[in-house]
């Protein structure tokens, strides 16, 4: 019995060292999240695309995407005068998933997009990344943008 105790003490005492593990993972994950946007905001082409692995699945504009091909369209696009003018996001959410190494961020962006002939589009998405800590990094593995159609 007096074992049984022992292991039952050393259990409950292990729970908020795990729980601080896990709000850390969480707060890194937040940060990254605002990081990234940030420097989507700022047109840091290379920064933002820094976020993302190699091998990626986006989906946006009802379609899978491939992250060397939207890096490329990107980075002419800013090239040529164009970029983000806003990129606001709001009621940020982020699940880390047990094991403190992968992690689901929900949010809403409200973007303001230049092209470079100066034209303007306004949109307002809601979006979903699944980060996953790589060698100590956190990153984008799969990224989904959805806009949400404006109120009539």
């Amino acid at each position: 019995m007096k074992k049984i105790l022992t292991c039952l003490v050393a259990v409950l005492l292990a729970i908020p060292a795990l729980a601080a593990h896990h709000e850390s993972a969480e707060a890194e994950v937040n940060a990254a999240v605002v990081a990234f946007n940030e420097a989507y905001a700022s047109n840091d082409v290379e920064s933002y695309f820094s976020n993302y692995t190699d091998d990626a699945t986006l989906y946006y504009f009802g379609a899978r995407q491939d992250v060397a091909v939207y890096h490329k369209e990107w980075s002419e696009m800013v090239d040529a005068g164009g970029g983000v003018e806003k990129n606001d996001i709001s009621d940020l959410r982020v699940q880390v998933m047990p094991g403190d190494e992968v992690a689901v961020a929900t949010y809403f962006v409200n973007n303001v997009t230049r092209s470079p002939a100066g034209e303007t589009t306004m949109a307002k998405a809601f979006e979903s990344d699944v980060w996953q800590k790589i060698d100590g990094r956190w990153q984008i593995v799969s990224l989904h943008y959805t806009e949400i159609a404006p109120e009539e």
